[in-house]
């Protein structure tokens, strides 16, 4: 059974090195390990993978000793625990608002006391091995749970959110709360959000953190307090590098 990078780096009060991808590209997963990253965010929400191809993305990040924290496509309970049981170390959940909505996702993905979570004990989270209470502590241990904050109702409820045990942390959405905060009569802003998570995270004990949009923006959320801060994707790499291909090319034989 592998300890989480991530929550070692937050319990030592440091900043947790992060980057997402969201195809199925299993070397994605050692370039990240190589280069220093203690986790990847891997993108099921608005990507699409198979079960298999989820499981052996998880069976690399445990081949190369790296953090995945998975933002599943669902909230069915099995299916969430099931993530963790074939090796994710967290999950994500996206547009989590409510208090309740929190402690809903507690009791599918944490063991008793804290949750209700079904026990296997012989996924590959526990090395394919029965392990009884000591694979239970483990996992409550050493996983975690972050809801994302992406609605004006989440803001307004952050302190209640923060609040819920078995929460470990919470993620601003910039994209979907700032979608809302434009479309909807609210008078959040996502300075008002930054702060107020910040605020609450610091309150309950918990990590925080959300995207770095710029290097500006990571160096502000940092100075915020932000611990979980995701910077580098396939997807920019990849644009990147057909662009500067492209250009290149443009050059000789234009």
């Amino acid at each position: 059974m592998r300890n989480s990078k991530t929550l070692a780096k937050v319990r030592a009060g440091k900043p947790v090195r992060m980057c997402s991808f969201g195809h199925f590209i299993p070397a994605y997963i050692p370039m990240a390990a190589d280069s220093g990253f203690d986790c990847v965010w891997l993108d099921a929400e608005h990507r699409a993978f198979t079960d298999r191809e989820i499981q052996t993305l998880l069976a690399y990040c445990h081949r190369f000793d790296i953090d995945c924290m998975l933002r599943p496509p669902t909230l069915e309970k099995s299916r969430l625990y099931r993530y963790l049981e074939d090796g994710a170390t967290g999950l994500m959940i996206p547009h989590v608002s409510t208090a309740d909505r929190a402690r809903e996702l507690v009791q599918a993905v944490k063991f008793p006391p804290l949750g209700d979570r079904g026990q296997d004990g012989v996924g590959m989270d526990a090395g394919f091995l029965s392990r009884g209470d000591e694979y239970v502590e483990h996992a409550n241990r050493e996983t975690f749970l972050v809801v994302q904050i992406e609605t004006p109702q989440a803001v307004e409820n952050i302190d209640a959110i923060a609040a819920v045990p078995g929460v470990d942390g919470m993620f601003i959405g910039p994209g979907d709360l700032g979608l809302r905060i434009r479309r909807t009569e609210t008078t959040v802003t996502i300075a008002q959000a930054n702060a107020e998570v910040a605020a609450a995270a610091a309150r309950y004990g918990k990590f925080w953190g959300g995207p770095g949009l710029s290097l500006e923006n990571i160096q502000h959320l940092y100075g915020l307090g932000a611990q979980m801060i995701a910077h580098g994707n396939d997807y920019d790499g990849l644009l990147a590098m057909v662009r500067k291909s492209s250009a290149e090319l443009d050059a000789i034989y234009d």
